[in-house]
């Protein structure tokens, strides 16, 4: 047989990081393009909207207003003593960075099929401009909380501590808990599309499972005992007991929490590498 019936090839291109490497040198250099992706999320968001970025303060508003009635004056469920408004807030604030981050991080493959096509970079690029999007949408919600928190302060009726320094460490978690799990499901959905109809159900239960808007102290027996152990438990809690001066928090919930972030962090990395080498083939 000929050369030219049997080619050897002189260069193989191909993926050369591990499973287990984030590649942030290479994402580092296209930090412009993480920018542009975060302009372009935060501005299409509200293009060709009346009000515009006042729908971040809306949101939480009508939220806070709704669970004031239903789970405040309706249900009567406990706030550990801390003002109702201030307590469903709290919640809501950090619940909606959480669950807008893993919404759009879990369809990234499928979302960007027509872009990963047709140019290269690094494609953990597209979710985490998502986690940075989502926290300029944070800090104008947080702007909301803190007017709110701020009256009930000179009032006397929250008592915040030390543990306030802890926030950004919190709002990181919350961050890499939702990329690490956004990883997963969005590359599982290259191939199951089902599963992303199944997240959207799964992050309204999710949001029950959480102390969003109940405190861990409410709870007995076993309902305790898994609460204990869902990642956002310690992060909720700990929120709460640092700005309202509420609730059962410990350090080992902390704890806790950031060990099983971790540990998904890197099932999803696993996968997402594995994934993005021939994703294009499925989607």
């Amino acid at each position: 047989m000929s050369d030219s019936q049997n080619p050897q090839w002189t260069e193989t291109i191909g993926s050369s990081h591990s499973l287990f490497d984030l590649n942030l040198k290479e994402v580092w250099k296209y930090k412009d393009l993480v920018y542009m992706f975060v302009k372009r999320d935060f501005v299409s968001s509200f293009k060709q909207t009346i009000l515009g970025p006042i729908w971040f303060f809306i949101n939480p508003i009508f939220t806070t207003v709704v669970y004031l009635v239903i789970f405040g004056n309706i249900a009567k469920l406990s706030t550990d003593g801390a003002p109702k408004i201030l307590f469903y807030l709290a919640g809501i604030t950090l619940w909606n960075y959480f669950s807008s981050c893993l919404s759009a991080t879990s369809n990234v493959f499928t979302a960007n099929a027509g872009i990963f096509g047709k140019v290269y970079f690094p494609r953990l690029i597209m979710p985490l401009s998502i986690v940075f999007s989502n926290l300029m949408k944070l800090g104008v919600q947080m702007l909301l909380f803190l007017v709110v928190f701020f009256y009930y302060l000179l009032k006397g009726e929250v008592h915040p501590n030390l543990w306030i320094l802890a926030t950004p460490l919190l709002i990181a978690l919350m961050a890499i808990f939702a990329l690490g799990l956004g990883m997963i499901f969005s590359s599982l959905t290259t191939k199951y599309r089902d599963l992303q109809m199944l997240l959207s159900f799964g992050i309204s239960l999710y949001m029950y499972a959480t102390p969003v808007i109940y405190p861990t102290s409410a709870l007995k027996g076993v309902f305790k005992t898994v609460a204990f152990y869902n990642p956002l438990t310690g992060i909720f809690e700990c929120f709460k007991y640092a700005w309202l001066g509420v609730g059962d928090f410990n350090a080992m919930m902390l704890m806790i929490s950031t060990v099983i972030i971790f540990v998904i962090l890197a099932i999803g990395t696993v996968i997402f590498n594995k994934v993005e080498k021939g994703f294009m083939d499925t989607v």
